[in-house]
């Protein structure tokens, strides 16, 4: 049976689980290998048998727990080369450390991966889509603008973890400092609401029939203004959300299953 499940999601930490039932992937690692494993138990999957921790970037909160884990149950890690040059994987052996390129596809056992080029302000980042059977899955989160390539990487998917990250209005009239501000409104930093929106949107109108919308900020967003601002976007376009296509915040600390 094919699960996508995140476990976390949000600027505290992220990780999010791609099983089909035979072969068990984690994409990001960004809370301690404990809460990973407690969460892992909640799902009725051991550590022991994940396959492998694919990475999308090097910030913290995607990969605090990556070290402990690969070193205690000897899951290989996949990265691209600049996000494995910024990773602190000294203690882990050679052999489970495996680069991987944009545009490149691999395998971790039975399901195919395919990593593309993400805009965000990392070393050389990366978002994935893995194939399960005839279903493809995609994770695309930290994305400052939607671009061509990215767009056309996420249109055939089946299931989609987009990055719905602030609402604009909250971000402007917040407290954070301005150094921040523009960097989370630049084409490099965040995706707001409204683009997540009409991303949906056009996932919706590709055949995309499954999307959660993740990586919320806790200070500039809430999980019901990102939801309706995606929900009145895809049905102001003949989308019926829960008919057409099912819609979900995931939550920051807790599993999303969809």
């Amino acid at each position: 049976m094919n699960r996508f499940c995140t476990l976390y999601s949000g600027s505290s930490g992220n990780s999010t689980l791609v099983s089909n039932g035979n072969t068990n992937i984690l994409v990001d690692a960004g809370v301690s290998c404990a809460k990973i494993c407690n969460s892992l138990k909640d799902i009725g999957i051991s550590p022991e048998e994940i396959d492998g921790i694919v990475i999308t970037h090097e910030h913290i909160d995607h990969i605090r727990g990556v070290d402990v884990l690969a070193r205690k149950f000897h899951i290989p890690v996949y990265a691209s080369e600049g996000t494995l040059s910024k990773m602190e994987l000294s203690r882990v052996e050679d052999k489970y450390i495996r680069p991987v390129k944009s545009g490149e596809s691999f395998e971790i056992r039975d399901i195919g991966i395919y990593p593309f080029k993400i805009p965000h302000d990392a070393a050389q980042p990366l978002g994935y889509t893995m194939c399960l059977d005839d279903k493809r899955f995609s994770v695309a989160t930290d994305i400052g603008h939607l671009s061509e390539s990215l767009v056309k990487s996420l249109c055939k998917s089946d299931t989609v973890l987009l990055e719905s990250n602030h609402d604009v209005k909250m971000l402007n009239e917040g407290a954070y400092p301005y150094y921040l501000k523009k960097r989370i409104l630049s084409d490099f930093g965040h995706l707001p609401n409204d683009k997540a929106a009409w991303m949906a949107t056009q996932l919706a109108k590709w055949g995309t029939t499954k999307i959660i919308l993740g990586h919320l900020s806790k200070e500039n967003n809430l999980p019901s203004l990102a939801y309706e601002t995606s929900k009145n976007m895809l049905e102001s376009n003949g989308i019926k959300v829960g008919y057409d296509v099912i819609l979900k915040v995931a939550d920051r600390s807790s599993i999303c299953e969809i």
